[in-house]
């Protein structure tokens, strides 16, 4: 009875509790910050991620199943590199991070960096058509960053494209020796689209002894950590391109001309700007007496807390007391976090103008007030006070704007603040007289900047491109990254010109390629080739010729036609017909477990099947398409209309054995193939017709599909489909009347339940043919919705899939997902390295709120939950390891290899065939001796309870639940029986291992005899 004190009963009564007790009863169980804390939280040398949008894998498969992937999507309108949102986002779904990643980097080299800091919230978030709706936007800078992480541990290099010549064939336009200034954002993404392109002289320079220009020095590591940097340099290097370090843009140093003189046809500058914009009242302020500019601030802590940043042993600047910035752009709510971390114990951010007219991304803000900075507007810097040489205060006048819209100060309203240090975030310039001079002979414009065509990116100099901070035009990390964009494919362009040869007109950027990319998905059946094993099931998606030449032209291997009848047998449909699943839950709009329809046959003739086959033969001749056909029980019809469909040029024939509604009515399809005597017999007549191959598609709605397999086999078939739909009734309404209801009367029939849903049907049948009639080939079809779960299918025993549920939930274009994941699931198996993962998903780290987080207990050896006092307690502990590891910054070199290389064959879609069948087999096989039982992870726990209700009210009881810590403890009466594991929320949380102890069943009463099994 103790053991369920916590467990939910049903309520008898109102409870009563004061509010003075409710108020004290909060604080025990409070998770998020206390609004009268007043104090800055103490984040000396913690430089852990702080970012909101960071998701671990549950939080992005949930976050991904949101998304609309809306038509012509607004979200990749606002993007500024163009990213194809919507299909990295259903690939994320699909749990396929190769291809989410492969998509991102497609269109932006940069794209682990911008999922991190990118500022979503005025971007492609701003245009989010879930902003209409009560759940609100996608968190689309989150996913970016998890996809592309999760790729980066892939140790998968980028290669060339494929389809370019060899290096050494290429024309010698594409041995251009190209230069790139500054190694940031924009060169990087210059300099990667370049060597895409097919150009393999390329070479960066960087002045400092690191690389990644501001990204690296000025964007501290709880935003950006400097292997996120290294990642994506390295490859930008896989391309064979070229960095040197410690290597200026100066007049006494590297110039255009000296470059040009060395060969350099083409420079691209991306040097940023490199000077801070610096106050008049700041002159001759420095360092020691406590005045740092943001470019001399943020440097210093980055080499202090960047493992591999550089080889030099940096401390972080040490701050006390009260810490003042200048400034309302990002950078300057940067230098306000990072001071924390520094020692600060107040920091206020102030600004000339007010709240509303804040340049900074809401996401920044919203960190730095979390972390109790102050916010002082409408103050504009006065004069800065010195005694004794340290800064003490600063004096500041009021600004107000005037009815014409112009910020003046008011010098009869003055404020004075004391202030330990001064942070100036008030920009930067291009003010080095020796760097101006290095340009020329560039011109420049009434802003100091180069003069340049803000669509090709070139300057006064043909021969000379620029983007980034430098070019005037971007303000973000991912404008900078778009400038090198559009400035590598104008480069191309100057270049051909140069060599007499056109480029089209409209751009055309090579995508993203890795090894991945070339693995063969091809497979062959029945003496069928097919490019890949994905085609379109008869079904809507097949509804006309357009529709499938469409879905040919987006990569799908096969299709089927419509399931098509003889003219006398025609239907017409009733509407409604196809309706939303209930078997997901309220889920409305896409992402839908299953769909019921009652849709019948193709209502379109044999003739325009027939002559819509022999077209499209004609125009895609690699591509296999499959006539679905349907007769009654007719040796005469089935003849026919099999020599019909033949004859216009079909690769092979479905026969329709299975549709669950209206046809069986007529005596044709489910009325045919629930009977193993007739579908035998169908299957022979076919057979003695026909010399193409045929495939009898069976309905789940028998006892034993094998049986009707098995009588397919011995007609003659050349393999089954498995399966159709599952008849069903959706749902009905609170009045009783039926989904879909057809007419006035509101009538309604069993229809056939397709999707996600009956997939363990539809599994069940292909590796329980398999098993029967081990390598008769088997179409699957049945909720295959992903190349995660194609491959199930495949290892369960099917050579091809058929897919439809899918596509009703989203389009043709998934084909592509569908592809780029099982080429990655097959690479992946090739790596020794990655053999803890389970396909695309790395082992679940650690983490809270999806970040990876130190286990308390490895600390002080005890759990702590993370809410109330113990929460507390935890930030306390924390803090203390992080100051006390302060000095302890020093630089290594990982030892582990960035890419990792295939040890093992990567295996082809014809190895990974019927490989799950050994595993599968009859109860009687299974070992009653090896159990497991749960074992909990408290530091990823998050306290709900629900493996302790499971647990008590539908399991053994073997769960403790402590009343203060709402920890839960595995008992020794578990029995491993998984049911916690099944509903916990975090992904491996609870795991199950192995028992230690021999298993003693409790049989309520002495047994009399030995048990069974």
């Amino acid at each position: 009875q103790n053991i369920l004190a916590l467990n939910p009963r049903v309520k008898t009564h109102a409870l009563l509790r004061s509010t003075a007790a409710s108020k004290e009863e909060k604080k025990h169980w409070k998770r998020n910050s206390d609004r009268s804390c007043s104090s800055c939280e103490k984040l000396e040398n913690n430089f852990d991620d702080i970012k909101h949008t960071t998701l671990s894998e549950r939080g992005a498969l949930r976050e991904a199943m949101r998304c609309l992937k809306c038509a012509d999507a607004p979200c990749q309108k606002s993007c500024p590199t163009n990213l194809d949102i919507k299909s990295f986002i259903t690939s994320i779904s699909n749990k396929n991070y190769y291809g989410a990643a492969k998509t991102i980097f497609s269109d932006n080299p940069l794209g682990l960096t911008c999922g991190m800091v990118c500022p979503t919230s005025d971007l492609c978030v701003g245009g989010c058509n879930l902003y209409a709706s009560e759940e609100g936007p996608i968190n689309i800078g989150g996913l970016q960053h998890f996809a592309t992480e999760v790729f980066s541990a892939m140790g998968v290099p980028q290669m060339r494209n494929p389809a370019l010549p060899s290096p050494d064939q290429m024309h010698k336009s594409f041995h251009t020796k190209i230069a790139l200034i500054g190694c940031g954002p924009a060169s990087i993404s210059c300099a990667s689209f370049l060597g895409r392109l097919g150009y393999d002289d390329i070479t960066v320079f960087e002045k400092q002894k690191f690389i990644g220009g501001l990204s690296t020095s000025e964007i501290p590591q709880f935003r950006l950590p400097y292997n996120v940097v290294q990642f994506e340099i390295e490859l930008m290097k896989d391309l064979g391109i070229k960095v040197v370090c410690e290597k200026k843009l100066s007049s006494d140093g590297m110039t255009l001309n000296s470059l040009k003189e060395n060969g350099y046809e083409v420079v691209f500058i991306g040097i940023g700007l490199p000077e801070p914009n610096r106050h008049k009242i700041f002159e001759g302020l420095t360092m020691e007496e406590g005045f740092y500019t943001s470019k001399d601030f943020l440097p210093l802590v980055a080499k202090a807390s960047k493992p591999g940043m550089c080889s030099c042993h940096s401390e972080l600047p040490v701050l006390h007391g009260t810490v003042i910035v200048l400034g309302a752009g990002d950078t300057a709510f940067d230098c306000a976090t990072s001071a924390l971390r520094c020692g600060a114990r107040r920091v206020f951010v102030v600004f000339r103008k007010g709240f509303t007219n804040i340049r900074a991304v809401p996401e920044e803000m919203e960190l730095a007030r979390e972390e109790k900075c102050e916010f002082l507007p409408f103050l504009s810097p006065r004069e800065v006070i010195v005694k004794a040489g340290r800064i003490v205060s600063m004096e500041f006048c009021r600004t107000e704007q005037s009815k014409d819209g112009d910020w003046i100060e008011d010098e009869d309203q003055i404020v004075r603040l004391k202030a330990d240090y001064i942070i100036s975030a008030f920009g930067s310039v291009l003010s080095d007289p020796k760097v101006r001079e290095a340009m020329t002979p560039i011109k420049f414009n009434r802003w100091g900047l180069p003069e340049l065509d803000p669509e090709t990116m070139q300057t006064s100099e043909p021969w000379v491109f620029a983007g980034g901070d430098i070019a005037g035009l971007a303000n973000t990390t991912v404008e900078s990254v778009n400038d090198g964009k559009q400035a590598s494919w104008f480069i191309h362009k100057y270049i051909q010109s140069k060599h007499g040869f056109a480029v089209d007109s409209h751009p055309q950027l090579p995508l993203f390629y890795s090894p991945i990319d070339l693995v063969d998905i091809s497979v062959e059946m029945a003496g069928l080739k097919f490019p890949n094993p994905f085609g379109l099931a008869s079904a809507p998606p097949t509804t006309s010729t357009a529709m499938i030449r469409r879905a040919f032209q987006e990569g799908w291997a096969f299709a089927l036609t419509k399931t098509f009848s003889l003219d006398k047998d025609l239907v017409t449909n009733v509407s409604p017909r196809i309706v939303r699943g209930t078997t997901s839950g309220h889920i409305f709009g896409p992402a839908q477990g299953s769909f019921l329809n009652i849709e019948l046959i193709s209502e379109k003739t044999a003739a325009y099947w027939c002559q819509s086959v022999t077209e499209l033969k004609a125009d895609f001749p690699n591509n296999i398409l499959i006539s679905s056909i349907m007769c009654s029980y007719n040796k005469a019809d089935w003849t026919e209309l099999s020599k019909m469909a033949e004859a216009s040029g079909a690769d092979a024939l479905e026969l329709n054995l299975s549709c669950p509604h209206g046809m069986g009515e007529r005596g044709m399809g489910l009325a045919c193939g629930q009977d193993p005597e007739l579908v035998r017999n169908i299957c022979r007549w076919v057979r003695q017709a026909v010399k193409i191959p045929f495939f009898a598609k069976l309905t789940p709605n028998v006892t034993n599909i094998v049986d009707i397999a098995m009588a397919a086999h011995e007609g003659g078939a050349d393999g089954v489909t498995a399966t159709n739909t599952v008849s069903g009734l959706m749902g009905l309404r609170a009045d009783g009347t039926p989904w879909p209801a057809i007419g006035g009367a509101k009538r309604t029939t069993y229809g056939g339940v397709s999707g996600n849903a009956i997939r363990p049907i539809a599994l069940r049948a292909v590796s329980a043919i398999a098993r029967a009639i081990p390598g008769f080939p088997i179409l699957a079809t049945g909720g295959i919705d992903s190349a995660e779960v194609g491959l199930q299918f495949l290892q369960a025993g099917a050579s091809v899939l058929q897919v439809c549920s899918a596509i009703q939930n989203q389009d043709f274009t998934l084909i592509e997902d569908y592809c780029t994941g099982l080429k990655a699931l097959l690479y992946l198996q090739s790596i020794d390295e990655l053999k803890d993962w389970d396909g695309q998903t790395p082992p679940t780290p650690c983490h809270q709120k999806g970040k990876t987080i130190l286990k308390v207990s490895d600390l002080v050896g005890k759990t702590l939950p993370s809410f109330g006092p113990y929460l507390d307690e935890r930030k306390r502990i924390l803090a203390e390891y992080k100051l006390s590891s302060r000095n302890d910054n020093i630089v290594t070199e990982s030892n582990v290899p960035r890419t990792f290389t295939p040890k093992k064959p990567i295996p082809a879609v014809q190895d990974v065939i019927a490989r799950a069948l050994m595993y599968i087999g009859a109860y009687g096989d299974l070992n009653i001796k090896e159990q497991v039982v749960a074992l909990i992870d408290e530091d990823m726990c998050i306290n709900c309870g629900k493996c302790y209700m499971v647990c008590n009210d539908s399991g053994y009881q073997a769960i403790k639940f402590d009343p203060e810590t709402h920890l839960p403890t595995v008992t020794d009466s578990c029995t491993g029986c998984t049911l916690c594991l099944s509903v916990c929320p975090i992904i491996n949380c609870i795991k199950m291992v192995s028992r230690t102890t021999p298993h003693v069943p409790k049989r309520g009463l002495p047994q009399a005899v030995d048990p069974v099994c």
